[in-house]
Order: structure tokens, then C-alpha cells, then sequence
């Protein structure tokens, strides 16, 4: 095992960009090194892991972001997929009036565990939602990152045809709810150079709606044991003059450890399920990699032929051939748990983590039933908002609701 890691590799690691981890180093909290023989500046893996154990210290909170709904709000959700943002919203206290989603396991999924959901199946360009107008407090939706046709310098709703922020955008004009939240993967900041998001900002300040500046929230900072990021866009309607604001971020960080067993994230130890299987010969080179290790700690030569072109590239690549450990949250899981870009490999035994497993990295109940065959559950739960995720993001929503109803006493 290598004594040093890369910029790349320890960026990849702590979750910080490259800039936050320069400055650390000049300001001490985190110290590079120059390799001996080498002009380039490293990190010691032993200092590195101990920086880990203290950034994920075990740290008591004092704060709180739980709010207590004054009223009865409604949800019409876009984009569901299994449910693991309407979970969350629902565990909050915000109602569930219905939800549309195109993949019918997700749709068999949303059905099973929550029969009186009005689930509406199918593409959401074939449905009107006219008859939610001024009826629902908030629209939400994860719809997928699409590039726009920029038709003016302004962008407009029309320029989006074609696209399901178009979509999006319709059924909240449609419905008028006094607060819209979208919720994206972190690369939509540079896609297009950061055109579409200012598109999607455009848009929604066209059909009403004024757009509080965006956050990026880690979703370690919210009682999930995987370091998953969601991009937060968030709509308040014009005729409201009532701030915003998202969840409080926690101080501890839950690990592997705590999604697995018996503590204060879940009851009991995960429940047994099915999961994938490694092939023979990718078992064969995960057995040579330790708890938080990666294609790094493998011999030089099986190195070279597991990674292919890949090893003479720059970058840490560490979520290849990667084993998780006990003591840290997961990497942010996939739609596919062996595929060779993102292995997350069990601690202690050579395989993936199992369906339940999965789930319970998510924060999802465990009685949260999945449908379909395993790569179709795996995929379902890969795509998911985390359920503890979405309940904070719904404690802030109720928060804004309270205000709104409270003080502005809308008629």
C-alpha cells in the first residue's frame, strides 16, 4: 500500500475539491507533503486517515431542524421514482396528493407500500394537472438534467419545449403552488457551462416564481451514511414576501457502521436479502483490497491490467475497485452496485452490498418494499433522494408554510 495519495486521490476521499484542500493545506488544517524524489506536493495516507477519523468524529448536535406542521399541506410530486423524497416529505409531515412516474416498477413499487397514493403512471407530457390549481402547497420534482434550445439572450419557457424542466416548469404554473422544489445531481452547476441552470432560473422567474440562491446539499450533513449531493432549487411564488430557508446542516456524520447495525439510525441489523455477485475474476482482485482501500492497494502488475488504459490517466479514480469501511459513509451508491467505474464493496465480505442494504444506505424503512428483479430494485434505490434527506428538506418546507399561513393569512 502506498504511503502517499495524490491531490486527486485525497480530494476524492475528504469529498473536497482540490481549492478547499490548497487552502487547507496553508492555513494547517490539512498538510501536503513533497514526495521524496518528486516536485509534487502529497498527502501522507496516514494523515489523511487520521484527518478522516476526526472529520468524522462522533459529534453530539444541539440543533434541530423538526417543525411541527400548523396546517395540512399537500404535495403533488414529480418524477417519484421509488419514493424516496416522498417518504422523507411524508415523515415530515406534508401530505402526499398524488405522483407521476414513468417506470412502472417504480410506479409497482409506490403502489404496494403506499396504496392510498394516487400514483399517476406514465409520461408526465400526457397528463394535465389543472385540476391541483391553488388545491396543493407545493410541486416538487427531480427532473433530469437536459440541455436547452437558447432561441433569445433571455432564456424563456418555450425555448424548453421538448425537455421535462419544460414539464416541470408547466405543471407548476399549472398548479400555482405557493413553493416549487427541483432537486438535481451537482453537475447540473457546470452543464452547458452553467446555461441551463440559469435557463431553469429564467423560466421559473417567467411563469411567477422568484428562486432562492441554490444550495448544494451533502447529504452526510443530514443523518445519511453516504456521501450523496443534491442540488436544491427552490421557487417561492411572487405575491409571497416570506424568506426561505433550507435545513441546518447536523454536525455528526453517521457511517457504515450505523446503516447497517443496530443503533440510532434504525432498530435493528439490516435484514437479510438478495444482492448481486461479483464475477469470479473481479472477486479474486477485491479479496487483495482492505476495508477503505482501492485499485491502488493492489499489486503494481494486477493493477496495470485491472485498470487497463485507465492507470497511465491522471486522477485518483477511488471509487474503482473500492472496498467501504465501517468507520465511514458510504460513497454515493449507484443504479448498479458491480458495475467497474463505482464498485462499492462490503467491508468484510468480497461481494456488493445487498438490496436491503442498499436501502438502508438511503435511510429507507425497512419495510419499504421494492418490485421488480434485483437490477431493477438496485436501480430504483440507486436514483433515490435519500429518505433522511428528504425529511429535513421537508422540515424547512413546513417552516416557510407555517410563515406563510401564519403570518400572511392568504385567503
Amino acid at each position: 500500500m502506498s504511503e502517499y495519495l495524490s491531490l486527486s486521490e485525497t480530494a476524492e476521499l475528504v469529498g473536497k475539491c482540490k481549492q478547499t484542500l490548497r487552502r487547507w493545506d496553508n492555513e494547517g488544517i490539512l498538510k501536503a507533503v513533497r514526495e521524496p524524489g518528486s516536485e509534487y506536493r502529497v498527502y501522507r495516507r496516514e494523515d489523511v486517515q487520521t484527518f478522516l477519523g476526526e472529520f468524522f468524529k462522533d459529534n453530539s448536535d444541539d440543533i434541530s431542524n423538526f417543525v411541527e406542521p400548523d396546517h395540512s399541506y399537500s404535495v403533488l410530486e414529480l418524477f417519484a421514482g421509488a419514493g424516496g423524497l416522498a417518504v422523507g416529505l411524508e415523515k415530515a409531515g406534508l401530505n402526499c396528493v398524488a405522483l407521476n412516474e414513468i417506470d412502472k416498477w417504480a410506479c409497482s413499487t409506490l403502489r404496494t407500500n403506499r396504496p392510498n397514493w394516487n400514483v399517476l403512471e406514465g409520461n408526465i407530457k400526457d397528463f394535465s394537472f389543472a385540476e391541483y390549481k391553488n388545491q396543493v402547497d407545493v410541486v416538487t420534482g427531480g427532473f433530469p438534467c437536459q440541455a436547452f434550445s437558447y432561441a433569445g439572450k433571455k432564456l424563456g419557457l418555450n425555448d424548453a419545449r421538448g425537455t421535462l424542466f419544460y414539464e416541470f416548469a408547466r405543471v407548476v404554473q399549472e398548479v400555482s403552488p405557493a413553493i416549487c422544489i427541483g432537486e438535481n445531481v451537482r453537475g447540473l452547476l457546470s452543464h452547458e457551462k452553467g446555461k441551463t441552470l440559469q435557463g431553469m432560473i429564467s423560466i421559473l422567474d417567467e411563469i411567477g416564481y422568484n428562486v432562492v440562491p441554490f444550495q448544494v446539499l451533502k447529504a452526510i450533513n443530514y443523518k445519511v451514511p453516504q456521501k450523496r449531493e443534491r442540488l436544491i432549487l427552490v421557487g417561492i411564488r411572487k405575491d409571497i414576501d416570506i424568506k426561505y430557508q433550507y435545513p441546518t446542516p447536523y454536525t455528526k456524520i453517521y457511517n457504515l457502521f450505523d446503516a447497517l447495525k443496530k443503533g440510532e439510525l434504525f432498530d435493528t441489523n439490516v435484514p437479510k436479502s438478495d444482492g448481486a455477485k461479483y464475477p469470479i475474476s473481479k472477486k479474486k482482485i477485491l479479496d487483495l483490497v482492505p476495508p477503505k482501500g482501492y485499485w491502488r492497494d493492489l499489486p503494481l502488475e494486477i493493477q496495470k491490467e485491472y485498470m487497463g488504459g485507465s492507470f497511465y490517466l491522471g486522477g485518483g479514480k477511488t471509487g474503482m475497485a473500492r472496498r467501504i469501511g465501517w468507520d465511514e459513509p458510504s460513497l454515493t451508491l449507484t443504479c448498479s452496485p458491480a458495475q467497474k467505474q463505482t464498485e462499492r464493496c462490503h467491508p468484510d465480505e468480497t461481494r456488493p452490498f445487498t438490496v436491503r442494504e442498499y436501502a438502508r444506505i438511503q435511510t429507507f424503512p425497512d419495510e419499504w418494499k421494492f418490485e421488480g428483479s434485483i437490477a431493477q430494485q438496485y436501480k430504483q434505490i440507486g436514483n433515490a433522494v435519500p429518505v433522511n434527506l428528504g425529511r429535513e428538506l421537508g422540515y424547512s418546507i413546513i417552516e416557510f408554510l407555517n410563515k406563510y399561513y401564519n403570518l400572511s393569512k392568504p385567503k
